[in-house]
């Protein structure tokens, strides 16, 4: 028999807890965390040194390393702009800006970075760019009067005027003023040695007037050439010449602040001649008379012909001839209607008849008048033939000399009214004798004086002769 047991109450054992494992210690990376801050530094520095100037480097005395081009551009013109210029110990000052001075600084940066990059190490602290610094002539003499006006004389324009003839100039007076020079000179030697201020003495400077002598003398020169076309005009004709003060008056003449000098015309008073041209232009057609020869080779004009003209619309003349001569044309052509005029040709001949002795003046073939002459005779014969009259000789004397035939040695003063046709032979006037109707002459046509003098007036040099029996 088993023993008795006695059974007491068994405890559970508590439940297990798990308490959380230590995290297991991380791996320490010390240098992967100092290195990518220096790596960054580094590309950063890597990156500026590929857009920026090299350190110790200057423009004009302006210091522009560790500045990228841009920078540097708008550093030295800054610059410039604010040094200073003094006139005179105790004088006023102007600065940079106020005499318009100027460099090329965008192309001196450009230079600056081109030639002296900043990771180009072996271009460190170079020397420094001079660059030539200029001033607006202009806006420094604006500014140095503005700040001495006691050193400014004006300057006197040319001018001109009118005389009651002719335009003429009275010369330009110059004045006094500031070399613009020196002043750019010493703010350049200033600025290139890196001063921001320094003191000049002004020296004086001659002050040209804008409207130059010169200027006004080809003013009234052109002026002048064009008064001696100036009109109204039908085709090439001056059909109403304006005189040259009346086209004066109507001009006014000034130069600009430039110099030039300008025209301007007064419509208003060329319109008081517009309003009389149309009695003056207006014409019936009268027909001409003209002498040519058989070859149609014009002599003379007998009767002047003219072609009939009416005056067409004037009311834009005025104004419109203002303006041409404003641009300096003194030549207005009319609105014209034009009827040509007829022109009657007539051939005068000299006609010689030696079997009659006779010469007859003809106009287109006929008859006009005829008297008896005196030929050459048999021995010193006129010759026939077809000729023209060659040149005209009021009066001379005639000579012949031949030892060995006395008819041919003779000397006849005062012959008159001498037409040569045909080498020495002519036709003159005769004093000598009156047995004309007869061969009388050593060759030439002879007749009295006033017959002579009534052909040497009627036939021009080219007029036809003919000789014949």
């Amino acid at each position: 028999m088993l023993p008795a047991v006695d059974w007491a109450p068994v405890q559970t054992p508590p439940a297990a807890q798990w308490a959380p494992a230590e995290p297991a210690p991380r791996k320490r990376r010390l240098g992967l965390w100092i290195g990518i801050p220096a790596g960054l530094v580094l590309a950063g520095a890597v990156a500026a040194s590929l857009v920026l100037i090299a350190p110790g480097t200057a423009v004009a005395g302006v210091p522009v390393g560790f500045l990228t081009p841009g920078a540097a551009t708008d550093a030295i013109q800054s610059r410039l702009a604010e040094t200073t210029v003094t006139l005179g110990d105790g004088g006023p000052t102007i600065t940079g800006a106020d005499l318009g001075a100027q460099i090329d600084a965008t192309d001196a940066a450009a230079t600056a970075f081109g030639e002296r990059p900043m990771w180009n190490v072996t271009q460190w602290f170079g020397d420094a760019y001079e660059v030539p610094v200029t001033v607006d002539a202009a806006a420094a003499t604006a500014a140095l009067r503005g700040a001495a006006p006691e050193l400014f004389t004006d300057p006197v324009g040319a001018t001109v005027s009118f005389d009651g003839t002719t335009y003429a100039v009275t010369p330009a007076v110059p004045g006094e003023g500031v070399d613009v020079e020196t002043i750019r000179v010493a703010l350049e030697q200033a600025f290139l040695s890196g001063e921001s201020a320094v003191t000049v003495s002004p020296q004086p400077a001659v002050l040209d007037a804008a409207a130059t002598t010169e200027i006004a003398q080809g003013t009234a020169d052109s002026l002048n050439a064009m008064l001696k076309k100036i009109g109204f005009y039908v085709g090439e004709e001056r059909t109403v010449p304006v005189p040259a003060a009346t086209a004066a008056d109507w001009l006014t003449v000034e130069a600009d602040e430039t110099g030039a000098f300008s025209i301007t015309a007064d419509p208003a008073k060329i319109q008081t001649v517009v309003d009389t041209l149309k009695r003056k232009v207006d014409q019936k057609p009268a027909n001409a008379t003209v002498l040519v020869n058989s070859a149609g080779t014009l002599l003379r004009t007998s009767v002047a012909g003219q072609d009939g003209r009416i005056l067409g619309d004037t009311s834009g003349v005025a104004n419109a001839f203002a303006e041409q001569l404003s641009g300096g044309d003194g030549v207005y052509t009319l609105p014209v209607e034009v009827s040509a005029h007829k022109t009657t040709e007539i051939v005068r001949l000299l006609e010689v008849d030696l079997s009659k002795q006779r010469l007859y003046l003809k106009e287109n073939g006929a008859v006009v008048e005829s008297w008896p002459i005196s030929s050459g005779l048999d021995v010193s014969p006129t010759h026939q033939g077809r000729y023209m009259v060659n040149w005209h000789v009021r009066s001379q004397t005639m000579t012949a000399s031949d030892p060995d035939n006395p008819y041919w040695n003779y000397e006849v003063e005062n012959v008159e009214w001498v037409m040569y046709y045909n080498g020495d032979q002519a036709f003159h006037g005769v004093y000598w004798h009156n047995n004309f109707g007869n061969q009388m002459s050593h060759g030439c046509v002879g007749m009295p004086n006033w017959r002579a003098e009534q052909i040497y007036n009627w036939a021009p040099d080219g007029v036809d002769v003919w000789i014949h029996a």
